[in-house]
């Protein structure tokens, strides 16, 4: 895959863009207001590899908690601000690493012109972030409705506005709930600006059904070289967003961590309880973050080679099963002796 070469800008000490490694971010669920609660959703995160982290701040009070939330916490902190230029001054004020508006809805001109130049001054980035569900009604009327297009003008027209600042740390999202649609504009606007790009499915559902509609969205635009950080939405605990971008891009191989689990969807040959034994084995090497690939195989006929590249792995027989390493058979042992023998052997790894 060759990325498109797209401008790098800084979210504190995290690069975003210009050839960067694609940056998984997340947003907390909890309360702004609430610097206690905040800074323990964001240090969950941050364990579950979470690299940049974007906080709702909806009022003065939220704005307040800030500087708190700031020094308890580890990664870099995002404002996501709307409608008010005053909560992004404070945002900036109290430190935070960057900033998402829609430079269209927080007041006009000279109120962007201020926030401009005090994100100037403390070197943070913005985030234009375009919205299929709240685009400008001029654009609706202009295009009769949602469209790829809408969505690009509405971006560029943001774009013009911050570059009449002179100010080009920009980042841009062109998020919406509908794949075809989303994909669309983020392949027009790629085509025309060099700005890194935040890609993602907004509003994608649920765990279940949001992961598979985000892997397919941002996945196809990863495949295509488009994309410099990733945030997957889902309607739930915002850890599992992080754990499901950490699999779009260990499944493109863009980048790894933790256990890539290979395992077979059994059929006749299977003579053990596979399915259990690789739920068990995902559960158990859930905490571990170095870049290991473990294979779960039903059979020793295509087992050990269909899985040949893994670093350890189980090939399932009548009762027992093989411990490979790299394809190659270790030692046979019992069913119920595999989980314990397995994470014996990734332990030595």
């Amino acid at each position: 895959m060759q990325f498109k070469k797209t401008r790098p800008v800084m979210v504190g000490n995290v690069q975003i863009g210009g050839g960067a490694p694609v940056v998984v971010q997340s947003m907390t669920n909890t309360d702004t207001r609430d610097a206690a609660a905040t800074i323990g959703q964001i240090e969950e995160l941050a364990q579950a590899g979470c690299e940049v982290v974007r906080l709702a701040v909806p009022d003065k009070a939220a704005a307040e908690a800030l500087p708190k939330i700031i020094a308890g916490s580890e990664p870099p902190l995002i404002a996501d601000i709307h409608f008010d230029y005053r909560l992004a001054l404070a945002a900036l004020e109290a430190g935070m690493a960057g900033l998402r508006i829609n430079p269209g809805n927080i007041g006009g001109k000279e109120k962007v012109k201020q926030v401009v130049a005090a994100a100037r001054e403390r070197q943070v980035p913005i985030r234009i972030g375009v919205n299929a569900g709240s685009l400008e009604k001029e654009l609706l009327k202009k295009y009769g409705g949602v469209t790829a297009e809408a969505m690009v003008e509405s971006a560029l027209n943001h774009i013009r506005l911050l570059e009449e600042l002179n100010y080009q740390e920009i980042k841009i999202s062109l998020k919406a709930s509908n794949i075809p649609l989303m994909l669309a504009a983020y392949r027009k606007l790629s085509a025309v600006v060099d700005y890194p790009m935040h890609i993602g499915v907004t509003e994608s559902g649920t765990v279940k059904s949001g992961t598979i509609k985000s892997a397919v969205g941002i996945g196809a635009l990863l495949a295509e070289g488009i994309g410099d950080t990733i945030r997957v939405s889902l309607t739930g605990h915002p850890k599992h967003e992080v754990s499901v971008a950490w699999e779009i891009l260990k499944a493109l191989e863009l980048r790894q961590r933790g256990v890539a689990l290979i395992s077979c969807p059994t059929c006749g040959r299977t003579e053990i309880n596979l399915i259990h034994l690789a739920e068990q084995v995902e559960a158990r090497l859930a905490a571990v973050d170095k870049p290991i690939k473990v294979a779960v195989m039903g059979c020793a006929v295509n087992g050990p080679g269909e899985a040949r590249e893994a670093d350890v792995g189980i090939a399932g027989g009548k009762g027992v099963g093989l411990i490979f390493r790299k394809g190659e058979i270790i030692r046979q042992v019992p069913e119920d002796k595999l989980l314990e023998e397995l994470l014996k052997e990734i332990e030595k790894i």
